[in-house]
């Protein structure tokens, strides 16, 4: 099991620094959300700042961008990690894609998985000099040596997908290489849903389910005593309240047992009381959603919970506190060696 850092795009003058410190602390990789800034540009300076550290997109936004676009630009990412890029790829929700980003978002899951296929017909038109993708939503079918990459001297990029729901769950199992798991992915839920899924998925593909890599996020509360862990606590319950506002999301919280969580939530969001939604987030969400633990007993924890699960966890917050950032990378070098 490998342990990446997550975080939000920076200044680019600010990754190179940030990559470096993430590959001298001992993660596996650095994993860019993307939000106002491109996860792909980080990702970018941070492949020559960082020599051998594995990067990933987790995740871009697939539909503002061609297929082409995205292959290409995730093409370049892994000649220049040498083989250590993961494109992830996620369809956002309507508003941003049609309302910011001035995109089409109907059928979003058929639409991803007719992306992800067009994305992968690009990448063997780059070593072969053919392109013929027809899809229902994309047609891909001309390409010359001018406006092609290329070869590069790695393997193609793996090409992870968001999912939640089964269909999702089951599309990334059948066409992608991995998932990310949401982060409101607890294990309970990953039983459920997202193995099962994945399985069926990757079956219909003609695949094993140990070909697609199940990528998680960890919020973690660590510390040793409490008021130590408050500050980490009272962050994780902000993000839990943002994830938990969406309506698609409200089965996750249900089958956990926290059932109207999300009307609860969505009640004080549309009133503007962010603290309102923040509070509708108990002690026992923390205790199913999150990872609390004393410093000492984090990496047995983390293994126990997700071992024999996931492929690679993600620490959702570990950049939260620059002090504290080493011992997360700690923690995860002593994962990653087992």
């Amino acid at each position: 099991m490998y342990v990446d850092a997550m975080t939000t795009p920076q200044p680019l003058d600010q990754i190179g620094g940030l990559a470096r410190r993430t590959q001298a602390a001992g993660f596996s990789g650095l994993l860019f959300t993307e939000t106002g800034r491109t996860a792909y540009l980080n990702a970018a300076v941070a492949s020559q700042a960082a020599r051998g550290l594995e990067l990933s997109t987790g995740v871009a936004v697939a539909f503002p961008r061609s297929p082409f676009v995205t292959a290409a630009t995730a093409w370049e990412l892994q000649e220049a990690t040498g083989g250590r890029f993961r494109l992830g790829l996620g369809t956002q929700v309507r508003t941003h894609v049609v309302r910011r980003y001035g995109m089409e978002f109907e059928r979003p899951g058929p639409r991803l998985r007719d992306y992800v296929l067009a994305v992968k017909a690009c990448f063997r038109a780059f070593r072969t000099g053919k392109l013929d993708h027809r899809g229902d939503f994309y047609s891909l079918d001309f390409i010359t040596p001018q406006w092609s990459a290329g070869p590069i001297d790695a393997p193609d990029p793996k090409v992870d997908v968001a999912a939640v729901n089964p269909w999702m769950l089951r599309m990334a199992g059948e066409v992608a290489d991995g998932v990310h798991v949401h982060p409101l992915g607890e294990p309970g839920y990953i039983g459920r849903h997202v193995v099962p899924n994945v399985t069926e998925g990757a079956m219909k593909s003609g695949r094993s389910a140990s070909e697609i890599a199940v990528i998680v996020p960890v919020m973690t509360i660590v510390g040793d005593n409490d008021e130590e862990r408050h500050r980490e606590r009272e962050l994780v319950r902000a993000s839990m309240s943002f994830y938990g506002s969406t309506p698609n999301y409200a089965f996750i919280w249900d089958e956990a047992g926290f059932e109207g969580t999300t009307a609860r939530i969505r009640e004080k969001q549309k009133a503007g009381d962010f603290k309102g939604m923040a509070a509708q987030i108990t002690d026992e969400h923390i205790a199913t959603f999150a990872m609390e633990s004393t410093w000492d007993r984090l990496t047995d924890a983390l293994i126990e919970k997700y071992g024999g699960v996931a492929t690679r966890i993600v620490l959702y917050n570990a950049l939260s506190d620059p002090e504290r950032f080493e011992r997360y990378g700690e923690v995860a070098q002593r994962i990653s060696s087992r």
